[in-house]
């Protein structure tokens, strides 16, 4: 026997109840989607460390590589310049841009969750240009080698120009603006004013210019074992807090008064997940520079596939972010080659039409 309550609720409300979730949404990753998406991973990290200027034999690459486990002792016929190229050029190359591609395609993940928004992205609302801001500036002020305060100094101009995007699009969307369209137009406005900041202050310290325009193009070309090192733990941490907040994303998807009713504070939620995506954006902006679209691209291609639940789309996006940067690494340096192109061409020629594709999907929310 039907509750009275429900028997007397309207069926408007109730379809507008189950709105958000838009049909069943899986609640747990499975096996499938998983190893599938590993698969992928490995195939384009061996792609990464055979194809290059070095013809480096299969077999051989996979004997060194076990030679480098305990207790492993083989023979892999590598001469000494040939391991010099695997471990120290290819390995910390496809090691860096699985790293970058992974924080990247997280963050994103992490900002459209918090926002509600499917036009959230790290490039788009301002965070890696605020970034690209606080490295630059570290970059021009610290004397000597900053290679470790540039993550800090990136996290903060992350987290800074996200800040500032939200701020500008509330006050403008409290005008009766659309919030999609409203956030996004904040996110250009405070990207392009942050650029102008950057492009200030490389002109007024024009014996540092090669080395920031070097950075801005983005790649992971110059990558090393130091690097890696450095920026580790911060992409642990992020990629921990992340992981673990998927099911509460998944509860503020709902609405902000079901998630009180629940017990969950949806601000502080908000402000952990904004500072952690803000986190995993600027350990990546630090090594490889401005690189677009990773954050948009990723995540959508997940949801489309696996399901909406964020405790797919987090774990997909950073295994999917990995495998879909490595493999625009490789094409960075495999079509003009023996020149190579910068990363962030290569993807903004993917992210471009991906976006207005992805602009045109939601047009309803975003259309005055």
């Amino acid at each position: 026997m039907k509750a009275p309550g429900r028997a007397g609720q309207p069926p408007g409300r109730a379809g507008r109840r189950s709105g958000p979730a838009e049909g069943p949404v899986p609640a747990r990753l499975r096996p499938l989607p998983l190893a599938a998406a590993l698969a992928l991973l490995a195939a384009t990290s061996a792609a990464g460390l055979l194809i290059g200027a070095a013809d480096l034999p299969a077999g051989a690459v996979l004997t060194a590589m076990l030679d480098r486990l305990p207790f492993v002792e083989l023979h892999s016929g590598l001469s000494a310049i040939e391991r010099n190229v695997l471990f120290e050029l290819r390995l910390p190359r496809v090691l860096m841009a699985a790293l970058v591609g992974g924080m990247l395609a997280m963050a994103g993940a992490g900002y459209q969750g918090v926002f509600r928004n499917p036009l959230a992205d790290p490039y788009l609302l301002g965070a890696a240009a605020g970034a690209g801001v606080g490295a630059t500036l570290v970059i021009v002020v610290t004397p000597g080698d900053p290679t470790y305060t540039v993550p800090l100094a990136a996290f903060a101009g992350a987290l800074g120009g996200v800040l500032l995007a939200y701020a500008l699009g509330s006050m403008a969307g409290s005008g009766g603006g659309s919030g999609a369209a409203v956030l996004v137009l904040a996110g250009v406005a405070v990207s392009s004013f942050l650029a102008a900041v950057q492009t200030f202050v490389q002109q007024a310290r024009t014996d540092e210019l090669q080395q920031i325009y070097a950075w801005i193009l983005g790649g992971v070309g110059s990558a090393d074992w130091r690097q890696l090192a450095m920026v580790a733990p911060y992409a642990l941490v992020s990629t921990v807090v992340l992981l673990l907040h998927g099911r509460l994303l998944d509860v503020l998807a709902v609405g902000d008064e079901e998630a009180s009713s629940l017990g969950l504070s949806a601000t502080r939620v908000r402000l952990v997940v904004l500072v952690t995506a803000s986190l995993a954006t600027a350990c990546a902006v630090a090594v490889s520079g401005l690189i677009g679209f990773v954050g948009i691209v990723v995540p959508h291609v997940v949801r489309r596939l696996a399901g909406g639940s964020y405790r797919i789309v987090l774990p997909l996006s950073l295994l999917g972010g990995a495998a879909f940067l490595g493999l625009a690494d490789l094409a960075a340096r495999s079509v003009v080659a023996p020149g190579e192109l910068p990363l962030g061409v290569v993807t903004a020629f993917v992210g471009g039409p991906f976006f207005v594709a992805v602009l045109r999907a939601t047009r309803r929310q975003v259309d005055p």
